[in-house]
């Protein structure tokens, strides 16, 4: 069927968009479906092949090596590497951009990151510090030419496999309001391991989201040269986090978007091909009426992202609008998922369908990024104070 949400596309999206998704019917579909069930991480070839195809350097722009695209070509390429395999769709997110810093920071990182040879990962949670960030524990102290953190960090996804760690750290203790005390750094360590003194790690057991691992992080006076506060100014953490989620929200609307779109293909396939009581099960009203809904509402959930990156690509702020579709385009996932299995009966409920995997991963959309009641107050506030 036609999308409808296909004309707010030009036709430079459009190309995109099918490229890649040949690139995940041929490269990401058949490893997701090896390795996933086994809950190994993908692997050194598919980050690689990443890099090669420009998707670490979507929105960085060609100056410093990237691809100098628009918010709305992120989104198209995270849905579909998303209904491939969500940790995919996600690893790209380690690429693209490093709000608050310095040209010399930017002229050292960028080039490397839009290729894909210096990814990050973003330490901000912490155990006691979730979606209140600015009650954030890990402190930072300046000790001559270097600052000192000390803290614990949860929910690092990559940490382990990154080149180095972006963590926010408070750096005035007595700052009023407290957000204004929290600062940036750039921990380098080498790629998959942790072996930077007072550097540390945990993997986090997750019901999902295997395509790479998550970490509990610890530092341990962990030493880090001046010249790697993001920035160059003290203070300015917390306003580059902010800046980082409204890109986010859109990423995580756009990566819901493709779980869900990838259960319901699925689905069709699925009923198209299973007979009961001598006719294909698509042809039971029950089934047909669930795929119509399903359809009807990723369809609404992609609309609504593309046009908030459009919103963004104009140069508004769309910091609730941001939020509606990564509120709304979660809550979908999971629910068109949770009728993918349901499509599937049995069958939905074991690993040889991929529709499983849609179902578990979607509900992980519903908390990063800000869980969806931070999205809800933050939508709440902006129509309140209107």
């Amino acid at each position: 069927m036609n999308n409808i949400s296909d004309t707010i596309l030009s036709d430079e999206h459009k190309l995109l968009r099918d490229e890649t998704k040949r690139f995940v019917t041929n490269e990401v579909r058949p490893e997701a479906s090896e390795r996933d069930p086994k809950k190994e991480e993908m692997s050194a070839e598919l980050v690689s092949q990443l890099g090669e195809m420009g998707f670490f350097g979507i929105l960085i722009d060609e100056e410093y090596g990237g691809l100098g695209m628009d918010l709305k070509s992120y989104a198209v390429i995270a849905e579909e590497l998303s209904r491939g395999w969500l940790s995919v769709g996600s690893i790209i997110a380690r690429g693209q951009s490093l709000a608050g810093a310095t040209d010399e920071q930017k002229e050292e990182y960028l080039p490397k990151m839009a290729s894909g040879d210096a990814l990050k990962s973003i330490a901000i949670s912490e155990p006691n510090a979730g979606s209140d960030v600015a009650n954030m524990q890990t402190r930072a102290e300046r000790d001559g030419d270097e600052y000192v953190l000390n803290g614990q960090k949860t929910w690092t996804t990559f940490a382990k496999g990154s080149d180095f760690i972006l963590t926010y750290a408070v750096t005035d203790p007595d700052a009023e309001p407290a957000h204004r005390g929290i600062s940036g750094f750039i921990v380098e360590k080498p790629a998959g391991t942790f072996d930077r003194d007072g550097l540390s790690g945990q993997a986090i057991d997750k019901i999902g989201y295997h395509g790479w691992k998550t970490w509990e992080v610890n530092f341990d006076d962990v030493r880090v040269s001046a010249d790697k506060l993001v920035g160059g100014e003290e203070g300015n953490g917390f306003y580059q986090i902010m800046d980082f989620f409204e890109e986010g929200r859109v990423h995580t609307a756009a990566r819901s978007v493709g779980l869900a779109r990838g259960a319901i293909e699925d689905s069709v396939q699925y009923a198209t091909e299973r007979v009961q009581f001598d006719e294909p099960i698509s042809e039971f009203q029950a089934i047909r009426f669930k795929l119509a809904d399903m359809v009807t509402q990723v369809e609404a959930a992609r609309a609504l992202t593309l046009l908030v990156a459009d919103a963004v690509d104009s140069g508004e702020r769309a910091d609730a609008e941001a939020a509606m579709a990564k509120l709304f385009a979660s809550d979908i996932a999971e629910e068109v998922t949770s009728e993918g299995i349901q499509i599937h009966g049995g069958y939905g409920y074991t690993t040889d369908f991929d529709v499983e995997r849609y179902w578990r991963d979607a509900r992980v959309t519903r908390i990063f990024e800000g869980t969806n009641e931070i999205q809800k107050r933050i939508i709440a506030d902006d129509l309140l104070s209107s």
